[in-house]
């Protein structure tokens, strides 16, 4: 994922920052809970693609901070 398109993007839910999780391939709004896929280097920014984040991934997050 580009460093200078990651700083554009914004969550279409929330408006707030996304965070490029390179493993899963997912750029995840933890504002909205939900984590948009990366397909082909194609960020999918749409809510009904996103995935909604358990309990654990978000405290998971809030940890990584």
């Amino acid at each position: 994922m580009d460093p200078k398109l990651l700083e554009l993007l914004v969550c279409p839910v929330t408006k707030g920052p996304l965070r490029y999780d390179r493993e899963r391939q997912e750029l995840v709004s933890r504002s909205a809970r939900l984590a948009y896929p990366v397909r082909d280097g194609m960020p999918i920014m749409l809510e009904g693609e996103a995935r909604t984040l358990s309990d654990e991934e978000i405290e998971a997050l809030s940890a990584a901070d």
